[in-house]
């Protein structure tokens, strides 16, 4: 079975959490935009979406979906994201698609968070995937001399400007053995917007598309 198989089947199970009348948080990435194809169908029984980067914005549009201010809307029920990795304790790395700041946003604003992942994303430990963190264009260069600090090899996504205006940087050869720690560590960098670690606010449910079905994960057990 293809990845996209089990991507669509995480997708699929992740629609039976919309509720008539709700407005959908949205994420970023392949596994999302399977579920932005389920939506479609719900698009006239729920009140509309956020989203949490332009592109996203507009593959809900062409979908007639409503893409609704954060602002106006406040606390959201749902929120829909996939991951580049996730552990068995919910904890993620995110940012590959570039819209780590956003989809942290409205991952904090909302109640539950429904994570979608084919099962070569499930890891026992985060940091094979490359660490994605945000930073101010003026701070690229310090922000990645504190990086190496913490032993990371820092690289900068040249070419890519994100949503908000800013770089990215891609760390290898971090060993995340504390990733609650870790985020805190990095944010705090001067400079960093924010780094793809979501373990402080981990996913509250996850779902791992398999060639057998699709494998529920819960905070907590």
């Amino acid at each position: 079975m293809t990845q996209d198989l089990k991507k669509q089947r995480a997708a699929q199970a992740a629609l039976d959490f919309v509720r008539d009348g709700m407005v959908v948080g949205v994420g970023t990435g392949s596994t999302v935009n399977f579920f932005i194809e389920g939506l479609a169908a719900a698009a006239q029984r729920i009140a509309g979406a956020v989203s949490s980067s332009e592109a996203s914005t507009q593959r809900l549009k062409a979908h007639a979906i409503p893409v609704l201010d954060l602002n106006a809307v406040g606390e959201l029920e749902l929120y829909v994201d996939g991951a580049d990795e996730a552990t068995r304790q919910l904890e993620l790395i995110k940012g590959g698609g570039g819209a780590l700041t956003r989809e942290k946003i409205v991952a904090a604003v909302s109640r539950k968070f429904v994570c979608l992942v084919d099962d070569q994303k499930l890891v026992d430990q985060l940091g094979r995937f490359p660490l994605p963190v945000e930073v101010i264009p003026m701070a690229r260069g310090h922000v990645a001399r504190q990086l190496v600090k913490l032993g990371g090899e820092p690289t900068w996504r040249e070419g890519v400007t994100t949503d908000n205006g800013n770089h990215i940087l891609d760390v290898r050869g971090l060993r995340i053995a504390d990733p609650a720690a870790l985020e805190t560590e990095i944010d705090q960098i001067a400079g960093v917007v924010t780094v793809g670690l979501f373990a402080r606010r981990p996913a509250d449910l996850l779902l791992v598309g398999t060639a057998e079905g699709v494998v529920t994960l819960r905070r907590g057990g």
